[in-house]
């Protein structure tokens, strides 16, 4: 096999790195998983064949491993919690918080049409203040638990 060509390992564990960093509530979605990197794998695979650049064939492969994984939920939340809440708690309960805030904060995002450039548009800053009024909010009833 050429050393250039990517197997479904590679693409699997490149699915599997960005969930689990940045889309936990998927990161354990076999399913997804092995959809989306077979479709990489197979669509690299189909782009080699035809001749086409190393970088070209990433690039398709990627577009399709990646499809709707440009904006995350949980980054923005934990974006929120680093930036607002972060004197509140040690830097180790950052990222459990804002896993644990992730769910409290879904009726906010349910109200944003959420695309993958989302976090590029103006909606977002209207998005970032709300989400951290309805943690503020979850704090103040809740405490930090």
């Amino acid at each position: 096999m050429d050393t250039q060509r990517k197997d479904l390992s590679y693409f699997r564990l490149q699915l599997q790195e960005l969930l689990n960093t940045s889309f936990p509530e998927k990161a354990f979605d076999t399913k997804f998983i092995d959809q989306r990197s077979s479709w990489a794998a197979n669509a690299y695979e189909g782009a080699f064949m035809a001749g086409n650049p190393i970088e070209q064939c990433d690039e398709i492969a990627n577009y399709i491993l990646f499809e709707g994984l440009h904006f995350s939920r949980f980054d923005t939340v934990f974006q929120v919690v680093c930036n607002e809440f972060d004197t509140n708690m040690a830097d180790e309960e950052l990222r459990p918080f804002a896993l644990k805030m992730l769910p409290i904060c879904e009726p906010v995002f349910a109200r944003y049409e959420l695309t993958d450039d989302f976090a590029y548009g103006y909606e977002f800053d209207l998005l970032y203040i709300e989400l951290t009024g309805t943690i503020a909010i979850w704090i103040e009833e809740n405490g930090l638990q």
